[in-house]
């Protein structure tokens, strides 16, 4: 405990950064459309160029992966209080928009969405057609013990365990709440997955194999 000059106590807070957990996930537990499926396939793949169009396809790759792990645009749905850990990101204390990070208030303008706090049954609907409204590619990102699995309502009747079963999640993020520096490391995760997304090289590849 640290003492100002008015008398007041403050509390001292680490700085530690939480790796996030990995949970594996089969595609038939949260794939409902045949759009989602396919661009979940060509995520996180390395594909090692066949030829002169290839090459420069990957580099097409290269610079807009470079584009957009630069500039992210998250769309928050806040559910509950890890909600507040995220809107502490945004603080002077840790400037997100240093990195490029700036949140949106709709859904066709951002291309990650970050799900903190408990997912009820009701609010599952809602949180699919948000995410259906967001243009591709998008990523989300589980944030808290409630979003990944239930966390202490695991047991509810009213509440989903959690949100990969409505949404395909990239990175989770553990914590009930998670610091706001685990977040800003599982942004960090994130966005070394989007510097390996390979979408025109894999799709010239698709084009020519598809071709008589």
């Amino acid at each position: 405990m640290a003492t100002s000059a008015l008398g007041l106590q403050f509390a001292k807070r680490a700085m530690t950064l939480s790796a996030p957990k990995t949970f594996a996930a089969t595609s038939q537990r949260f794939m409902s459309t045949e759009v989602v499926r396919n661009i979940d396939q060509i995520k996180d793949i390395t594909v090692t160029p066949n030829n002169k169009a290839e090459y420069v396809l990957s580099t097409v790759d290269r610079v807009v992966n470079w584009a957009r792990e630069g500039s992210i645009w998250p769309m928050t749905f806040g559910l509950a209080c890890c909600a507040v850990e995220m809107m502490h990101c945004s603080t002077p204390r840790y400037d997100q928009d240093r990195i490029g990070i700036v949140f949106r208030a709709t859904p066709r303008q951002s291309d990650i969405m970050i799900v903190a706090g408990t997912l009820t049954n009701k609010m599952a609907p809602a949180l699919r057609k948000v995410y259906d409204q967001m243009p591709e590619p998008r990523w989300v990102i589980s944030m808290g013990s409630c979003a990944n699995g239930g966390g202490y309502y695991h047991y509810s009747y009213s509440v989903v365990r959690g949100c990969d079963r409505i949404v395909p999640v990239d990175i989770y993020v553990p914590g009930c709440p998670p610091t706001a520096e685990a977040l800003l490391y599982g942004i960090f995760q994130l966005q070394k997955k989007m510097r390996r997304t390979k979408i025109t090289q894999l799709w010239y590849r698709k084009l020519n194999v598809d071709q008589p």
